[in-house]
């Protein structure tokens, strides 16, 4: 009943929006799926009528049966999750696909319970991310190599020569560490490793941007599990200077939490080209949070990728220029941990060889907000300057998806290159990135309504990272315009990736970015990556 409904209702959307102009014309009716294995994929336009919604929502319908048979989640080192690898690992290796699956291990924290108080007064806190659990009842508030006010340059608690002088020997020491410099964690076990029974971690002051006063909720690493065993919180930069100020031993700290190990896994498939020492590389993270089916996030960047990808590999004739890579990542709920192994991991990660290798990678972590925008990487920073390094190629990625919605004549926008998604990794190597982003919960402006539509004031995903996403959470109008617009990207990087890395390949037959009149992005308004806001392992 579910995809028979759906239908219904993409077949209507695709009269309308034919009818204006708004998604690629075509000569005649869309191939049947017969004609798409034998056609010659000769034309990037052959390609965008081989892929759809309705095959995209094929695979959403299936990730959320797979859900449902298991409590409701798809969540890394679920029965859930493997299920998810199982059905895409079946289907690429059924196509054609070399299919490598990466097993790992990975940490699932869950706070259970935390509080912070001066003298009584609660103070706002949470634990950090693989915090320990203990209690530390009215203790002693030790500055750790403090340094205050705006333009600071904090370095606290990142060496262990900041923890020398004061006396760290009692029972109840509370660590009062400032951010800034080096990853949270590194602070912790320092602090830890000097005697402190406790650590308050505390925005820097930096700036007056909110990101650098109001409350962190960061994490520890997962590199401190097994290590670290004292209760780590974070506050506010302003909190920070009340706990300083305190009277002493009126400041208590409590965290109850629990730590899992469990094993995951990747989905990686490579369809060879004529080169096979020039890689293309495509991702999307295939789980979903604990508390849901993941559907939208990220269901519809896994679904949209592997549609592309069965489209490509299914046909009889066509063979890219380019070897194609596709990955499905594990954990990256947990802290993109699936991306960051493939990257780093020396059992399954990047050899010297395979790094010379990779061309590119493009990301596609939620393409399908119910609330929609749609949002392109800004590695060009014409919107917002990165707070991360852009490596050189990465603007040429994002004018593939900015030629796409130009041609077709569709508003897009800039979201914020963040480094918040499983991009990081690869960017942080060197390797050009870009990808798209529909959005997940900031709030869409009244500027952003008279573009795309949809609700002002409302979250571009009302559903995100909770259990009501599921297959009706999902845009089909987004998911239509999205599939296309990432097998144009794919279309092109598959025949020649000059622009990017300056090896030459084929020209792709069609309206290529080099073509192309752009005429966005139409709105300034987004901020945000697909990853969790905050969720910041270092500085």
């Amino acid at each position: 009943m579910r995809v028979s409904n759906r239908r219904g209702l993409l077949g209507v959307f695709v009269a309308i929006v034919l009818l204006v102009g708004f998604l690629p014309t075509v000569a005649s009716a869309a191939p049947s799926s017969s004609g798409c294995v034998n056609r010659n994929l000769n034309q990037i336009d052959k390609l965008l009528e081989c892929v759809d919604a309705e095959d995209v929502f094929v695979h959403l319908d299936a990730f959320q049966d797979i859900a449902d048979a298991n409590g409701g989640t798809r969540a890394s080192g679920t029965p859930g999750y493997d299920a998810s690898a199982d059905y895409v690992a079946e289907l690429l290796g059924e196509a054609g696909f070399i299919v490598e699956r990466q097993e790992f291990s990975f940490s699932v924290y869950t706070e259970n319970s935390s509080s912070l108080d001066i003298d009584g007064t609660p103070i706002p806190t949470q634990s950090m991310q693989y915090s320990g659990s203990d209690t530390v009842a009215d203790g002693n508030v030790i500055a750790v190599d403090l340094d205050l006010g705006l333009g600071n340059s904090s370095t606290s608690g990142c060496e262990a020569a900041d923890f020398v002088g004061p006396d760290w020997s009692g029972s109840d020491d509370i660590a009062l560490i400032q951010r800034g410099a080096c990853a949270f964690g590194l602070k912790a076990t320092n602090a830890q490793a000097a005697g402190a029974e406790a650590v308050v971690i505390f925005n820097q002051g930096n700036t007056a941007d909110p990101d650098r006063q109001d409350i962190i909720g960061g994490t520890l690493g997962a590199g401190v599990v097994g290590t670290l065993t004292i209760p780590v919180v974070d506050v506010s930069y302003s909190d920070g200077l009340a706990i300083d100020a305190a009277a002493p031993n009126t400041v208590s700290v409590s965290v109850d939490a629990t730590t899992v190990t469990n094993t995951t896994e990747n989905i990686i498939g490579d369809l060879p080209g004529v080169n096979p020492d020039n890689v293309a590389m495509f991702g999307a993270h295939l789980d979903s949070v604990q508390a849901g089916p993941g559907v939208q996030d990220n269901g519809t960047g896994s679904s949209t990728i592997l549609t592309v990808a069965l489209a490509l590999a299914d046909n009889k004739k066509y063979v890219p220029q380019n070897t194609l890579r596709f990955a499905w990542w594990g954990a990256e709920e947990s802290g993109l941990i699936g991306s960051d192994n493939y990257v780093f991991d020396p059992v399954f990660g990047l050899t010297q060889e395979e790094y010379d290798a990779l061309a590119l990678y493009l990301n596609f972590d939620m393409v399908g907000s119910p609330n929609f925008i749609y949002g392109v990487y800004d590695a060009d920073e014409s919107t917002f300057p990165a707070p991360v390094f852009i490596p050189p190629g990465s603007a040429a990625l994002e004018d593939l998806f900015e030629a796409y919605y130009s041609i077709e004549g569709i508003p897009y926008e800039d979201t914020e290159f963040s480094g918040r998604s499983d991009y990081d990794a690869f960017i942080s190597v060197g390797i050009p990135a870009s990808g798209l982003f529909t959005g997940a919960e900031g709030i869409k402006s009244p500027e952003q309504e008279a573009i795309w539509g949809g609700t002002a004031g409302d979250q571009y995903d009302p559903c995100y990272h909770l259990a009501c996403d599921t297959v009706d959470n999902v845009s089909v109008e987004a998911v239509e315009v999205n599939v296309d617009a990432i097998a144009y990207a794919i279309y092109n990087v598959a025949a020649t990736t000059e622009a990017v890395n300056g090896v030459v390949g084929v020209e792709p037959k069609g309206i290529t970015p080099d073509e192309v009149v752009f005429d966005g992005p139409q709105g300034t308004f987004l901020g945000g990556g697909g990853f969790t806001a905050g969720d910041t392992v270092v500085d």
